[in-house]
């Protein structure tokens, strides 16, 4: 299903701009650490493509992982239907088993990580080996290097030892800080990095908890945003066996070392979402929720010979499978259009489709020719567009905030060059805003992205010559 789902989709937004701006290889990126970068230029470098499902294949096959994974944690908490009941449920979560477990997105290879963690640090605790003490380790500083959110599930397992008597003798010998020690040369790269570009990538993060107002009910919608995510009727449940593990405390060390390394995540981000003058994304606090698959598990597991149950998994499995169906088929074939016309001003499928129309459409009119320069006012429209038309084209996002487009190409380095602009959106505000730093701007015909036929949206053109300057003044 993930094989068809990946190949029926184009590139959503945000894995646009991280193939299409990853396409310079480097040791740490502007948004994120570089994993999920890595992976996606490792597999378009050995399939000689950027096909959807050439650079979703790594990501795919992560989450077969991981669910092997939360199958074996679930059977080091509990036992083997357990596990196998924490692994079905991880699958049918949308969160994870549609978009983690698909798309080119840090997530993936962090969820994976982090499982590994989990697992090697029970075993560890109950073996003590070193062995399992370096995976956990190893496993941390690949999670660290997937995504920065890392430190908030390595946090709550230091916050199990010292609330763990069972277990708190552990700080005082040096495996666990040898583990430590594995996982920050694993990160290494991501540091360097930061250290070569004035801590960008930190800076840029940490940015988004920054704000000084007040929201009293954001934690709230940031709650049940995320329970949309999972799915409410996976997450009430799994609400209901964390709490119970809360209130059962460390007397069952297991369980609560899984809601030790559950609850950094979902707290800070509701926190977050109280004052940020950023929105907080629902997913972000998904490796919370992942943590808690095997309690989950472990419920279902004693339930299973109740009919409810069984008609709500069936019914989830059956609801998950039909909605990948119509969204794909609706993606390659467009035979809903009426439908979402009536619903929305905004197709969707703008997002969802590929732009290669638009490559059509210039190269048609002589426009992209080798050596063409293409310029966008903004980072996301950047990425579809940069995609669309290939590694064969320099795109530089024409904007202050470039994210890794500035870094991999920043527009100072082009001064003199002639540039084509596309403005998918508030094209009224090329002239004004980047008719500074050009010697002239000439506006051409639109060009149009379109979609089994008609058109998604037209995008306005223009001929800018001579680069002088950048970025603009004022």
């Amino acid at each position: 299903m993930r094989l068809a789902f990946g190949a029926a989709l184009g590139l959503g937004v945000d894995e646009s701009y991280m193939v299409a701006s990853g396409r310079v290889l480097g040791i740490g990126y502007y948004d994120h650490p570089p994993v999920s970068w890595w992976l996606s230029w490792g597999a378009a470098h050995m399939f000689g493509v950027e096909t959807p499902i050439a650079v979703r294949l790594p990501f795919i096959a992560l989450f077969a992982l991981s669910t092997w994974l939360m199958y074996r944690l679930g059977i080091a908490t509990a036992d083997a239907r357990a596990g196998l009941w924490a692994a079905v449920l991880l699958n049918l979560s949308p969160v994870f088993g549609v978009t983690t477990g698909t798309w080119v997105l840090p997530d993936g290879p962090l969820d994976c990580a982090l499982l590994g963690a989990a697992l090697c640090l029970m075993r560890a605790l109950e073996r003590g080996d070193l062995a399992w003490w370096f995976g956990a380790g190893l496993c941390a500083g690949l999670a660290l290097l997937s995504k920065y959110s890392a430190i908030l599930t390595i946090t709550g397992a230091l916050v199990y030892l010292l609330s763990s008597r069972e277990h708190r003798h552990w700080l005082a010998t040096s495996k666990p800080w040898l583990a430590g020690v594995v996982a920050l040369l694993i990160f290494t790269p991501a540091l360097a990095w930061n250290a070569t570009h004035g801590w960008a990538s930190f800076e840029f993060q940490a940015g988004r908890a920054a704000g000084v107002q007040l929201r009293p009910f954001a934690p709230l919608a940031t709650l049940a945003g995320e329970a949309l995510f999972v799915l409410p009727w996976i997450w009430l449940p799994m609400m209901a066996v964390f709490v119970a593990a809360l209130r059962r405390g460390p007397s069952e060390w297991r369980p609560w070392l899984l809601c030790c390394l559950a609850a950094p995540p979902i707290v800070a981000f509701a926190a977050v979402s109280a004052w940020s003058s950023q929105r907080v994304l629902f997913h972000w606090a998904a490796p919370g929720y992942l943590m808690l698959f095997p309690l989950l598990g472990a419920a279902v597991a004693h339930r299973m010979d109740r009919p409810p149950v069984r008609r709500l998994l069936a019914g989830t499995a059956v609801f998950v499978v039909l909605g990948l169906t119509v969204v794909a088929t609706q993606v390659r074939l467009d035979w809903l259009h009426s439908v979402i016309a009536a619903l929305t001003r905004k197709d969707p499928d703008i997002d969802a489709v590929d732009w290669s129309s638009l490559r059509d459409d210039l190269a048609a009119r002589d426009l992209l020719r080798p050596g063409t320069i293409v310029g966008v006012p903004n980072w996301r429209d950047a990425g579809k567009i940069a995609y669309a038309v290939g590694p064969d084209m320099t795109t530089l996002c024409l904007s202050r905030d470039c994210r890794q487009f500035g870094v991999a190409w920043p527009p100072e380095r082009f001064i003199g060059a002639d540039v084509l602009i596309l403005a998918p959106e508030h094209s009224e505000r090329v002239v004004a805003e980047l008719g500074p730093v050009f010697d002239s701007i000439a506006q051409l015909p639109d060009a149009s992205i379109r979609h089994a036929g008609r058109t998604l949206q037209m995008v306005a053109v223009y001929q800018a010559r001579r680069l002088r300057a950048w970025p603009p003044s004022g």
